[in-house]
C-alpha cells in the first residue's frame, strides 16, 4: 500500500492507541491482511502481549509484512503537503468568521440596564439585595459610566449585570424596565455582546478577563445589527419569557423605589 492512500484533510490514526500516525507510519502493514497499526503498538504487541493482529489475530512475522521507509524527500514534501493544508484551513477559518463582525449574541443571563443614577452606578452596591441582589445570585457587574446617556436630568450611568441564571436573569428585566428613579426611566433587557477579535482572525486571546466571545453562539440568539434595528431579539427574548416560565414576584412598590 502507499503513503498517496492516506493523503487527506484528516490524518489518519492508529485504531489501537488513537495517536496520529507518525510520517514514517503511513507506510507500515505489520500484517499480510492489510491491518495497520503504528510501530509502537505493534512493537508492543510483540514484546509485551500475545504477537497476534488484532484484526486476524495472526501471528505477526518477524518482519513486517509491507513497509517501505520513506525517503528523506518524501518526508519533506508530507510535511510540506501537511502545513499548507492546515494553512488553508486556518485561512477558510478566518475567510468565513469575517462574518461575524457584523453579528451580536444575546446573553441568556446579562441583563443590560440604561438610565441609573450616579449615585448608585456602583458594581458593589447594584449587587446588594435592596437593589439587583434580590433577583438572584450575580456574578459579575460592569459599570459603564457613558456621557451618551446625559440627558435632560443629568448624566446617568448603564450596566451590565451578569447572573448565575437565566430565569433570575429575566425576573429581574420584569422588575426593572419602565421603572422611574430620580425622574428618569430605566430601560432593562438582556444584554448582546459581539466575537472578540482574536477569535475572528482565529488566533489566541491573550486577554485573561477578556468579556467577549471566544466561542460560536447559540444560531437562535445570532442576530446582525439589521436584525436587531428591526426589533428580532426581542422576539427572542420574549420565547425566553415563555420558555422559563418566568412569574413576576417582584413588584417595585414605592417604597422599594426609594431604595434606588
Amino acid at each position: 500500500m502507499s503513503v498517496l492512500n492516506h493523503m487527506c484533510d484528516d490524518q489518519p490514526e492508529c485504531p489501537l492507541c488513537m495517536e496520529a500516525f507518525e510520517v514514517d507510519d503511513l507506510n507500515f502493514f505489520p500484517c499480510t491482511c492489510g491491518y495497520q497499526i503504528c510501530r509502537f503498538c505493534w512493537h508492543r504487541i510483540r514484546t509485551d502481549e500475545n504477537g497476534l493482529c488484532p484484526a486476524c489475530r495472526k501471528p505477526y512475522p518477524e518482519d513486517p509484512a509491507d513497509f517501505k521507509p520513506l525517503s528523506r524527500e518524501e518526508v519533506a514534501k508530507l510535511k510540506a503537503e501537511k502545513r499548507h493544508k492546515h494553512q488553508q484551513k486556518k485561512n477558510k477559518i478566518t475567510e468565513d468568521r469575517k462574518v461575524l463582525n457584523n453579528m451580536r449574541v444575546l446573553q441568556k443571563n446579562l441583563v443590560f440596564v440604561v438610565g441609573l443614577p450616579n449615585r448608585i452606578s456602583e458594581a458593589e452596591t447594584l449587587k446588594k439585595h435592596e437593589y439587583f441582589g434580590k433577583f438572584g445570585k450575580i456574578l459579575k457587574v460592569v459599570i459603564n459610566q457613558s456621557t451618551s446617556y446625559i440627558g435632560t436630568q443629568g448624566p446617568s450611568a448603564s450596566a451590565y449585570v451578569t447572573y448565575s441564571r437565566c430565569e433570575d436573569a429575566l425576573r429581574a428585566i420584569l422588575a426593572v424596565n419602565n421603572v422611574i428613579i430620580d425622574n428618569r426611566v430605566l430601560k432593562a433587557s438582556l444584554g448582546t455582546t459581539k466575537y472578540c477579535s482574536n477569535f475572528m482572525k482565529n488566533q489566541p486571546c491573550p486577554k485573561t478577563d477578556c468579556m467577549y466571545l471566544h466561542e460560536m453562539g447559540e444560531p437562535e440568539a445570532s442576530f446582525t445589527k439589521d436584525e436587531m434595528q428591526q426589533g428580532k431579539h426581542q422576539e427572542y427574548e420574549k420565547k425566553l419569557y415563555e420558555q422559563y416560565n418566568v412569574v413576576l414576584r417582584y413588584v417595585i412598590t414605592g417604597l422599594e423605589v426609594s431604595h434606588f
